[in-house]
């Protein structure tokens, strides 16, 4: 693993941060979701409209509307992750329900050119499902995750009172410290510090190390948009998006002693770490959609940064060690050093801004033959990852959290790139009936070649129109990709997991026009 990826610090248990590079991904790296029409057609929305999915694409889309539409729609995930860590391989599986998107479209024709429209969308969408559990684990015998705390305490100078005393330290270094998973050792003259697994690891054998991450909660975003419809050749459209954070992850990282000895200073200890990060943002979307055929649609659209401002997290850490004969058993809360209070962090974040273009061809009636109709359309998506940023939201920040963010944000450019994303959907319709196949391919955001991440969706659904009142049914097989840090040292080499995910996602939308 290179070394730049590691261009500061990031501490597991620094102050009350939980905030490391992979936040980058969690708010941006995801998925087209919406409704059941959308997710069937791969998610490109981006030159077609007549979708309330339309309001958080590109909102020219609305401008189609010349009436009004309500619908509603849910969803049902199907979770199935493979972790391979260290030359082992872990399988678990996670189901659960999810929203995808509840809208409402008003839309009016020009009284003097029924060509000419003008319509306005107010909808939700669940832009992101964090549900799910990632578990993985294998045999290590060059590292240990308690060497992180070691390292945090060797570093910043100050005495062992001094560490228990700062509240920067209570969320791993000093809890390692209090149940002398971490002490200090003499050689001759010379006063070192030492994690206990080091002892395995001296004597040549390895460390079983176990990783669960345990996450829930979702982003739903409030979208509001505005388009005009100049004479069927001309769309314009701009929206306003307003996304709710609830994010919650349970972390337990587990390191136990492979070894017969009973005698060496360790044989096992958990750390769980639990946060929640809630918060709000905004955004500003434009776009357009141009006709310079009947058939032929093109569009463009413009995502600005999303602000989350206030995100406010809040976080606990317990840690339970067994170091044998040196210590015996013991166990202690992060609470214990912050005055029985659970940590709280305030800060804004700046997610990364994209610009998609897109195309459709629609295909017109065909004579005696139902009046079929139907499209082909596909988006080219650019998304730069590495403007994403970290900002303190405190009036009055300290120093360290000054440091902290710009350092973070600094790691963030230098780790990850911009990439495109492509999504690419078909459409054919048989009176009331209309079948509908997409695919999507999200390209790699990391820099290093090392880590490799995509993700790849294939999409079909039926749909059903009559008399005002429609039903889609859809449903998405996607193929996930990523990376996950089991832990991060400074003087070592880092190790990884490589997270494989199949999620199933089965859609219906349900609507009525009026």
């Amino acid at each position: 693993m290179k070394k730049y990826l590691l261009f500061i610090t990031l501490f597991t248990s620094a102050a009350s941060f939980a905030q490391i590079p992979e936040d980058a991904l969690k708010y941006s790296y995801f998925p087209q979701a919406g409704s059941a029409r959308n997710q069937a057609i791969g998610g490109a929305m981006g030159s077609l409209g007549g979708d309330i999915t339309a309001t958080f694409v590109n909102p020219a889309g609305i401008g189609n509307y010349k009436t009004g539409e309500v619908s509603f729609t849910p969803q049902y995930f199907l979770n199935n992750n493979k972790a391979d860590f260290r030359d082992l391989r872990s399988i678990n599986k996670k189901n659960n329900f999810g929203f995808g998107s509840l809208g409402l479209v008003f839309g009016t024709a020009d009284m003097y050119n029924r060509k000419s429209s003008q319509a306005f969308s107010i909808a939700v969408m669940q832009t992101a499902n964090y549900n799910n559990v990632v578990k993985y684990r294998g045999y290590n015998n060059y590292s240990s995750f308690a060497e992180q705390w070691a390292e945090e305490i060797s570093r910043s100078g100050l005495s062992f009172d001094e560490v228990r005393a700062n509240p920067q330290y209570a969320y791993g270094a000093a809890p390692a410290q209090e149940t002398y998973l971490v002490d200090t050792f003499r050689n001759g003259n010379d006063l070192f510090l030492k994690a206990m697994p080091e002892f395995v690891l001296d004597a040549g054998n390895a460390l079983l190390q176990e990783k669960t991450v345990d996450t829930k909660g979702g982003i739903y975003e409030i979208g509001l948009s505005y388009a005009y419809n100049q004479k069927d050749k001309w769309q314009f459209g701009i929206g306003f998006g307003i996304p709710i954070v609830n994010y919650q992850n349970t972390t337990t990282f587990t390191e136990t002693d492979t070894s017969s000895n009973t005698d060496n200073n360790f044989a096992s200890f958990t750390y769980t770490d639990s946060y929640k990060t809630t918060g709000a943002g905004l955004n500003l979307k434009l776009g357009l959609i141009y006709r310079p055929e009947e058939y032929i649609r093109l569009g463009l659209a413009i995502h600005s940064p999303t602000y989350l401002f206030q995100l406010s997290d809040t976080r606990n850490t317990n840690l339970e060690t067994n170091t044998e004969n040196y210590n015996g058993i013991a166990s202690v809360s992060s609470q214990l050093f912050t005055n029985n209070q659970a940590g709280k962090s305030k800060y804004s974040m700046l997610t990364p801004w994209k610009v998609m273009v897109s195309g459709s061809y629609v295909f017109r009636e065909v004579e005696d033959v139902r009046k079929q109709k139907g499209f082909i359309t596909a988006d080219i998506e650019y998304q730069s990852y590495k403007h994403a940023g970290f900002y303190s939201s405190n009036e009055e920040a300290t120093a360290d959290e000054t440091t902290y963010y710009k350092e973070l944000t600094q790691v963030i450019r230098n780790q990850y790139k911009g990439n495109f994303n492509f999504r690419l959907g078909a459409e054919v319709k048989f009176n009331i009936i209309m079948a509908r196949l997409g695919a999507a391919y999200y390209m790699n955001p990391y820099k290093d070649p090392a880590l490799k991440a995509n993700r790849f969706l294939a999409s079909g659904g039926l749909g059903y129109r009559h008399k005002g009142f429609f039903v889609d049914l859809t449903y998405v097989h996607s193929f996930n990709r990523d990376v996950d840090f089991a832990y991060r040292l400074q003087d070592k080499d880092n190790t990884f997991a490589t997270v494989r995910n199949q999620r199933g996602n089965v859609v219906a939308t349900f609507g009525i026009k009026f």
